[in-house]
């Protein structure tokens, strides 16, 4: 059966579900260390294995509801807490939109152009390097 292509709607959200639950796990993180429990006591807790809270933290699983409940009781925080300061996170639209901008500028543009001017692979590599550290550097 040929493979159809998502819609960009289905892509936004899917990505936006992605953020939701990266927050969602780091928030079940920070309470976890914070109650200085290991993964294995919460885990077990829970009812699952490390390896599953793991991809809870991780935001690899979705963490579901009713385990989220749990989780809420077991870590002694409102379902809220996990949901907490998400509003402040940009959407996967908003940073999709300053890339789109920041790749529309003449400067990027002829940049790019220059750099694939240049034939050998190595010097490309020296000058990625050197531009990454200019800009990660202040």
């Amino acid at each position: 059966m040929p493979r159809t292509s998502m819609s960009a709607a289905a892509k936004r959200s899917r990505a936006q579900a992605k953020t939701v639950d990266t927050h969602v796990g780091q928030r079940i993180r920070d309470k976890r260390n914070e109650r200085g429990m290991s993964q294995t006591e919460v885990a077990n807790a829970l009812g699952v294995t490390f390896q599953q809270l793991q991809k809870y933290e991780r935001g690899t699983n979705r963490v579901g509801a009713s385990r989220l409940f749990d989780l809420s009781r077991i870590l002694s925080v409102p379902v809220q807490y996990f949901f907490e300061g998400l509003e402040n996170q940009p959407t996967p639209i908003e940073e999709e939109d300053d890339n789109v901008i920041h790749l529309m500028k003449p400067d990027t543009v002829e940049l790019v152009e220059a750099y694939y001017k240049v034939e050998n692979p190595q010097v490309r590599r020296q000058i990625l390097s050197t531009i990454r550290s200019i800009s990660f550097g202040d």
